[in-house]
């Protein structure tokens, strides 16, 4: 029996990268996908993200899947036709006392083992790598050369084109308002716009909506949407500055985009849970001093535009991405930054 318009393999709900990405290697595996976006594609985190890609992280099995992301990356302007602005522009993390480089040291004993090539840079190897960098205090930082940075919207595009050529449906401004959960193992989707899809397996792909999600079949996700602001700056000349992570307290993270801007943004002290995209002068003034203490030569660039966005975090700070205790049931959610 052949299935009805409304019958998919597989529902994914939200279209983010997470959502974009699992609906088309899905799609090219022959299931038949469809894709529901509350908004517009990129609506949540993806399109408010500042574009950085890295596998420096501190659990073997986050830095294996970063290594394979990265992978990915770098055959992406072949898989898509186009190019999606991926440069491997590296990541430098920044130490500022002997506790922090101790930590940094032995998690990078955990990526080398995992794979990943990662040298601890002292003072004066950033000096001469980055001499534009003010290492006053600094400890030396680990640095990574094959981390880097993609356009998220040209990202996005290539995965929601290649969705519609495999023949899988995406539909946007279409809000799910409750999932059913048949004894025949059956979700009936409702949306919004009172059109219901069924499929046997549901994706929540959701971002910061992933809780609220969750609890439409009955589970509670540790997930929280955590606000941050970013800000980019005008273009300069283009000199592969890396992402800087300033591990200070009052630190901030930048990076340089293949067209010359400054991108970048910092983890609020005091977390701000919550889905607000609103920004604050505070953060403008705060961000502009922490990066000109670490960059000097980026002290008169104009600000051409500040914004907010939700990270999803989770408890330990590592993604969730398995089947539920709801059968069919899976969630892709929580990379936290």
């Amino acid at each position: 029996m052949s299935k009805s318009k409304d019958d998919f393999d597989v529902i994914i709900v939200g279209g983010g990268i997470i959502g974009t990405a699992t609906g088309y290697y899905l799609a090219k595996a022959g299931q038949r996908v469809l894709l529901l976006e509350k908004d517009y594609l990129g609506a949540g985190s993806t399109g408010r993200c500042i574009g950085g890609i890295r596998a420096q992280f501190s659990t073997e099995t986050t830095i294996r899947v970063a290594m394979e992301s990265i992978a990915l990356f770098n055959e992406m302007e072949k898989e898509f036709g186009f190019s999606v602005e991926w440069e491997a522009s590296g990541y430098l993390f920044l130490a500022y006392n002997q506790q922090q480089k101790n930590a940094f040291l032995d998690v990078m004993s955990l990526q080398r083992k995992s794979g990943l090539k990662v040298t601890f840079l002292n003072t004066e190897q950033i000096e001469k790598k980055f001499p534009y960098i003010a290492i006053d205090d600094c400890y030396g930082g680990a640095w990574c050369a094959t981390d880097g940075q993609a356009d998220p919207f040209f990202v996005l595009k290539g995965y929601m084109l290649g969705i519609k050529k495999l023949g899988g449906t995406l539909l946007t401004g279409e809000e799910v308002t409750a999932i059913e959960y048949r004894p025949n193992g059956l979700f009936s989707v409702h949306c919004k716009s009172n059109k219901t899809f069924r499929s046997k397996k549901i994706l929540s792909a959701a971002g910061p909506d992933a809780g609220d999600v969750g609890k439409m079949v009955g589970l509670d996700l540790p997930v929280e949407p955590e606000r941050h602001e970013a800000l980019i700056t005008e273009g300069v000349e283009y000199i592969k500055m890396p992402m800087i992570v300033d591990y200070r307290p009052d630190g901030c993270y930048f990076q340089q985009r293949l067209t010359g801007q400054i991108i970048g943004c910092y983890t609020p002290e005091v977390r701000v849970p919550g889905k607000s995209v609103d920004t604050t002068f505070e953060f403008l003034a705060e961000m502009s001093r922490r990066m000109i203490r670490l960059v000097p030569s980026l002290e008169n660039l104009t600000v051409l535009r500040q914004w907010a966005g939700s990270y999803t975090m989770t408890p330990d700070g590592n993604p969730i991405v398995d089947e539920t205790s709801v059968p069919g049931f899976y969630v892709s959610v929580a990379m936290c930054g």
